[in-house]
């Protein structure tokens, strides 16, 4: 079947939607990516011309992207793996569009979607917790949940568990996590969920994986530690956006104490199954001991919560003092290692255990004290957290490893989302990604129509900016005033925690619709809450940001609090910020403005999921008309009419609650 067969209007995509609508964006990507795919591996060798074999493409809100690269990637017969962003895409693209591909190419398609292993059951782990006699005692409900489950079940993964919540404790006693793996040990090998999704992965043509995962298996590949995925001839990464965070997690090293409290936790609940009586002892003594010199190094980082720069609090610390303190902790962990080797006798899980202790021991060792090589191409921080503290290493680029680990060692690699450019241009991701000139870009604008179904709002002149006093106090007025305008029908975008809770704390006292607020309750639940009850409102921060897909009148305004600006003092930013100084660019305008424009971006596609959507965009910030950099801002966001009249927002409410009702009476 020809791929204009297929996207026509007497094709097979328009018989599975009533109503269809030709979208030629849509075609044009999927021919730009059947293109990319039967030529991949027949350019210049990527390793020495970066980009040669990797084809970005933004494709805005309605071009239909998912499609557009999931049916060529089953007719070019290629194993390809498709990255999302999250879970939740990775369940939507496995449970509705490739059974939509099936019908539409009217033939079955060999897709797997494969998750971090902590997301399945491990039956090894899982008969041991139902074996504990101390169960008894307690009365768990779940125990006979997953009884249940597991005679139903044929891949183990807990998003099937609807009933069991995101933080589940429970379930980390449970899950098939690689620290607690026996391997070809395992008693449990042949029935092991993880050990069945990689043999049918290896089958498949399709792999559904998200970008933790994909870079997981990449730094493994690169550290010479295996894989975790089968080998694969394309990869096509959605939400492409999120490429560089990601991979600098996982092209990094972390420490943190939850990892050594974590093993020390599964040593007690081990020995108890497996130890006499006079070795529990001496062992729970260790494990106390190694306790008290976590608690001691944790007391020494300062109690503010936040990430900061290590080298800096070494400094101030006393390098002395920290070589001190970091020696006391390894100690105890190498002396626990030491105790651990008396006990494989008794089964398996003792090796594991002494293997993570030696790998954390290594781990804190590397980052704490540093081994000298490389160490300029790397930022080291810590977070401090309510109940923890987290020692990380970043390198300041991915490009280099992106270019040796990635691009280097695949036919073809597509990168698309919605929000890839800025005002027009990729020069940010390119430089960014290590991209060189051979790379292919594709842009495709919406489809929707932005400029007779919404209005961008941005306050007049005398409003005051967001480093004003009087900021905050105007802001909550003026977003009230919108809100009545809107009925409601809103989410509120804020830049912070402080002021997500400042706005939701006037809206709940003077709005009087109902106010939702991000942290109160799950994600799911408010999203659930803001679609059913029409004229709330929902005030949230972070990841509310993008991944919202609300159709319909309930989501007929955004407000946007002020530009999405980092803060330059975080560790991570600060140091990519002084590498292109010291390189002689100009970071603001480089870095620090295409990053906020890719963030705002996402916001204001909050607003228009489908055709028939309508509504306001109010972006609180007079910064796009004062500052020079705001006309990069403006020539980003979509073709929408700009007022500064407040009275607008409400003619044009108005106005647009009478086309809709006349749209539907028709």
């Amino acid at each position: 079947m020809e791929l204009g067969d297929i996207f026509s209007y007497e094709g097979p995509l328009a018989t599975c939607f009533p109503g269809f609508e030709k979208r030629d964006g849509q075609e044009a990507m999927a021919e730009a990516i059947v293109l990319a795919l039967a030529c991949g591996g027949q350019d210049a060798d990527a390793s020495e011309t970066p980009g040669s074999n990797v084809v970005v493409i933004e494709a805005e809100t309605g071009i239909g992207k998912t499609l557009a690269y999931l049916i060529p990637a089953v007719l070019s017969g290629k194993k390809v793996v498709i990255s999302t962003a999250t879970l939740n895409l990775q369940d939507q693209i496995i449970e509705k569009d490739i059974p939509l591909v099936e019908k539409i190419l009217e033939e079955s398609v060999a897709a797997v979607c494969v998750k971090g292993r902590e997301n399945y059951l491990c039956l090894y782990r899982w008969y041991q917790y139902h074996s504990n006699p101390q169960l008894s005692l307690i009365e768990n409900p779940n125990i006979e949940k997953i009884d249940t489950w597991l005679k139903s079940t044929r891949v183990g993964d807990r998003a099937e568990l609807g009933w069991l919540g995101e933080k589940s404790s429970f379930w980390s006693k449970i899950s098939a996590r690689s620290s607690q793996c026996l391997g070809s040990d395992c008693p449990e090998g042949s029935g092991c969920f993880v050990t069945r999704l990689r043999k049918r992965a290896g089958a498949a043509q399709l792999l559904i994986v998200n970008h933790h995962l994909f870079f997981s298996d990449l730094a493994l590949r690169k550290n010479g530690y295996g894989e975790l995925l089968p080998r694969y001839e394309a990869v096509v990464f959605d939400e492409a956006h999120h490429i560089e965070n990601v991979a600098s997690t996982f092209f990094g090293k972390s420490f943190s104490q939850y990892q050594l409290l974590d093993l020390l936790g599964d040593i007690e609940q081990q020995c108890k199954l497996d130890l006499p009586p006079e070795s529990i002892d001496k062992l729970l003594s260790i494990l106390s001991g190694v306790k008290r010199r976590i608690d001691s190094f944790t007391d020494i980082f300062p109690s503010k919560i936040g990430r900061f720069h290590l080298q800096s609090f070494i400094k101030e610390f006393s390098d002395e003092a920290w070589q001190d303190s970091v020696g006391l902790l390894l100690k105890s962990i190498v002396r626990l290692a030491d105790t651990l080797s008396d006990y494989g006798k008794y089964s398996e899980n003792w090796n594991v255990y002494i293997k993570r202790a030696e790998e954390l021991e290594a781990g804190l060792k590397d980052l704490a004290l540093g081994s000298g090589e490389g160490e300029e191409d790397y930022v080291r921080w810590f977070e401090r957290r309510e109940r923890a503290i987290l020692i990380s290493a970043t390198p300041i680029e991915v490009a280099p490893s992106l270019i040796e680990n990635l691009y280097s060692n695949v036919d073809t690699c597509i990168l698309t989302s919605a929000t890839l450019s800025s005002a027009g241009s990729f020069s940010y991701l390119q430089r960014r990604l290590g991209l060189g000139d051979s790379t292919s870009f594709f842009k495709f604008n919406s489809p929707f129509d932005y400029k007779k179904r919404s209005l961008f709002y941005i306050p007049e002149s005398e409003f005051p900016e967001p480093a004003d006093d009087n900021y905050p106090i105007h802001l909550g007025e003026r977003i009230l005033e919108i809100l009545y305008m809107s009925q409601g029908r809103a989410l509120v975008l804020c830049t912070s925690f402080r002021g997500m809770n400042d706005i939701a704390e006037v809206l709940q006292e003077k709005l009087d619709y109902t106010v939702l607020v991000q942290g109160r309750e799950s994600r799911n639940s408010l999203l659930a809450k803001f679609r059913e009850e029409t004229h709330s409102v929902l005030v949230a921060v972070a990841s509310f940001w993008e991944g919202v897909d609300v159709v319909g009148d309930s989501l007929s305004c955004v407000v946007i609090d002020k530009l999405p600006f980092e803060v330059p003092s975080d560790p991570v930013l600060n140091a990519r910020i002084e590498r292109i100084k010291a390189d002689g660019g100009n970071p603001f305008f480089s870095f620090q403005v295409p990053r906020a424009v890719l963030t705002l971006r996402q916001g204001v596609g909050r607003l228009m999921r489908s055709a028939s959507d309508c509504g306001v965009v109010a972006i609180m910030d007079v910064r796009l008309f004062k500052k020079g950099y705001g006309k990069t801002f403006l020539k980003s966001l979509p073709s929408s009419r700009v007022s500064r009249e407040l009275d607008e927002i409400d003619y044009f409410f108005r106005s647009m609650d009478k086309q809709v009702g006349q749209e539907m009476g028709s």
